[in-house]
C-alpha cells in the first residue's frame, strides 16, 4: 500500500535519499511526484522541475509498523500520515491517479491545450487522461491548479499546461 509522509518542506529529495540508505527494504518503494512547467528567463523559455506536493515524500510497503519504527531512527522530521491511531494508507483511486499523472517515473510533463467555447481541451500531456477538476488555469504563469485528493485531504496542486490557443 501508498504512505504519505510529511517531511520538512524543500527536504524532500534530501529525505529521499536518507530513505535509500537506511530504510527502504526489498521491494518497497519511496520517491517524492514531480512536475515540470514552463517559465520565461530575459526571453528564454525553460522548464522548471518542482516537487508536486511540498512536504511530502510517498513510500509503498505492505509492513507499515515496521515503517514506523524504522523511521524513528532517523534524526528528520518524519511522520505517517494517520487518523486517531491508525496509518491513512492513499487509496488506490489516489494511488492511480499519481500514477496516470506521473507514470512509472512519478513526474508530470507539461501538457499543452487549449480553451474552446470556455472549455479546456487537453491535446497532449499526462492531463490528457485527467478526471478531477481544474479549478484555475494561468496563462502567464503557464500552470494548471487541479484538485487532487491525499490521504482524505482535498490538495491544489500546480501542474505544467501551456495554453497555445483561446477562442
Amino acid at each position: 500500500m501508498l504512505y504519505a509522509i510529511q517531511v520538512k518542506a524543500g527536504e524532500e529529495h534530501e529525505t529521499l535519499v536518507r530513505f535509500a540508505e537506511c530504510i527502504t527494504a526489498e521491494g518497497e518503494e519511496a520517491f517524492v511526484p514531480t512536475y515540470d512547467r514552463k517559465k520565461k528567463f530575459r526571453g528564454e523559455e525553460k522548464v522548471i522541475t518542482a516537487v508536486l506536493f511540498p512536504g511530502y515524500v510517498f513510500f509503498r510497503t505492505e509492513d507499515v509498523e515496521s515503517l514506523f519504527f524504522r523511521l524513528k531512527k532517523l534524526p528528520r522530521l518524519t511522520k505517517i500520515l494517520r487518523a486517531e491511531n491508525t496509518f491513512l494508507p492513499v487509496s488506490q483511486e489516489e494511488d492511480e491517479q499519481l500514477t496516470l499523472l506521473g507514470g512509472p517515473d512519478h513526474h508530470i510533463t507539461v501538457s499543452i491545450g487549449v480553451i474552446e467555447a470556455g472549455q479546456v481541451k487537453i491535446l497532449t500531456g499526462p492531463m490528457e487522461n485527467f478526471k478531477g477538476p481544474i479549478r484555475h488555469i494561468d496563462r502567464h504563469k503557464r500552470i494548471a491548479i487541479i484538485g487532487m485528493e491525499i490521504g482524505g485531504r482535498m490538495h491544489d496542486v500546480e501542474i505544467g499546461l501551456e495554453i497555445t490557443k483561446k477562442s
